[in-house]
């Protein structure tokens, strides 16, 4: 307990240290000088603030020791020559330590204190002795006071008032009430500058966490799309591929045309995968997110779907109500996406089978539609299920709605809908 209320008395008189300086800024800043003079100062930038404590120290020094001077000559028991310098040391030396050096400045005051009461104790005119402070003293003393307020902490703080307190009250008890006011109004203020200005650093760095966190979230959503894309390419051509793959010798039967016609159609199909995985892969060597490859698809090209779909052995019949012309690319891409995995989900695990895929434009809306019946073949390796979450997903970020499920009689269906009047969203 006793060590407690010691420590703070032990920081401020010995131990203890203050904060960094502030960062300074351009406001009070001088301007860098000139390269051709750039070589002839120590420093290249100068903080105003710390030039007006050095004019100040110089001020307060030369008056304060003319004024020492002028009061040894007239003083009926002068003191020596060399104790002169003291009061004006007093009075500048803090000054120029209370910027790097707060506390250090403090404690310079109190160690200098007696030989200043002691020179201006024994020079200055009887008249003059209502208070034993000069006003250089005064202000030297204040700015040192506010300096360790706003850089310490405020068990440091509270010690360097109550050793003030004390000290004017051993010095000289009647100028002690005034004197507590004036010590107590200037840590009040210098502390509250302090808790502005912590308050105003952690703000700072929570703006810079929340930009943190959200270019994060940014780098999580970018990463989800390109991977979106990438599965819906590649699921997509790829089951394509392996079936054709698997069926083209069962149809060829050793014909040797067939053979070359079904090689031709599995070479197209990989040539279309690799320039849809360009197009996907280039916002990523773009480093301002720019792409000169070919745009993205749209329901214009739902034909190449079926037509694929149909060479696995899919049979697909296509509805189409109202105007499918003018979709935003948004809107279009989506929709693409979403009849090319429900049509590979298709392929994997209804071989086969019959699918209907509805498109009916409905005002501002977009409803899609694909259902299959039970495949006539074994079902493929079920799959992550990451093709239903992508479409979700496709849907989600549109404003629209998603359902998928399987339906009586063994087959399994897609229906989403989406907004076409949707804000545009990035792909």
């Amino acid at each position: 307990m006793i060590s407690a209320a010691v420590r703070p008395f032990a920081l401020a008189l010995f131990r203890g240290q203050a904060d960094p300086p502030p960062v300074r800024t351009g406001r009070l800043t001088a301007p860098r000088a000139p390269r051709w003079l750039a070589v002839l100062l120590p420093f290249q930038r100068v903080h105003l603030a710390l030039v007006a404590d050095l004019v100040l120290a110089y001020v307060l020094f030369v008056g304060t020791l003319s004024e020492s001077g002028s009061w040894n000559e007239e003083s009926p028991l002068p003191v020596n020559d060399g104790l002169l310098p003291l009061p004006a040391l007093t009075v500048a030396l803090p000054l120029m330590l209370r910027d790097r050096l707060p506390l250090a400045a403090w404690r310079t005051v109190l160690a200098l204190i007696p030989a200043y009461l002691f020179v201006v104790g024994a020079l200055r005119p009887a008249e003059d002795m209502s208070m034993p402070y000069t006003m250089p003293f005064i202000v030297t003393y204040t700015l040192v006071l506010y300096s360790v307020a706003v850089r310490c902490a405020r068990p440091i703080t509270f010690a360097v008032w109550v050793v003030s307190v004390l000290a004017m009250w051993i010095i000289d008890s009647a100028s002690m009430p005034i004197g507590t006011v004036v010590v107590t109004v200037t840590i009040l203020f210098g502390y509250n500058v302090r808790i502005r200005r912590s308050a105003t650093a952690r703000l700072v760095e929570e703006e810079r966490r929340t930009q943190l966190a959200l270019g994060a979230q940014l780098v999580l959503e970018e990463r989800a799309r390109i991977a979106r894309e990438l599965h819906d390419v590649v699921a997509h051509h790829m089951s394509v591929i392996a079936i054709q793959a698997e069926a083209v010798p069962m149809k060829a039967a050793g014909d040797a045309a067939q053979l070359e016609a079904g090689l031709a159609e599995i070479r197209t199909l990989s040539l279309e995968a690799l320039t849809e995985l360009r197009q996907v892969l280039g916002v990523l060597r773009d480093e301002e997110g720019r792409s000169d490859t070919a745009p993205q698809p749209g329901l214009d090209r739902v034909d190449e779907l079926v037509a694929n779909a149909r060479t696995t052995g899919l049979t697909v019949r296509v509805e189409r109500s109202g105007s499918l012309d003018g979709l935003p690319p948004a809107v279009g891409l989506s929709a693409y996406r979403i009849v090319q995995e429900s049509l590979s989900n298709a392929m994997r695990h209804a071989p086969g089978a019959a699918v209907t895929l509805a498109l009916t434009r409905d005002g501002d809306r977009l409803r899609l539609r694909i259902a299959n019946g039970p495949g006539t073949a074994p079902a493929g390796a079920p799959g992550a299920g990451q093709g239903l979450v992508g479409m979700r997903e496709r849907a989600s970020l549109l404003g629209g709605t998603f359902q998928a499920g399987p339906v009586a009689g063994g087959g399994y269906e897609v229906a989403a809908t989406l907004p076409v009047a949707a804000a545009e969203v990035p792909s």
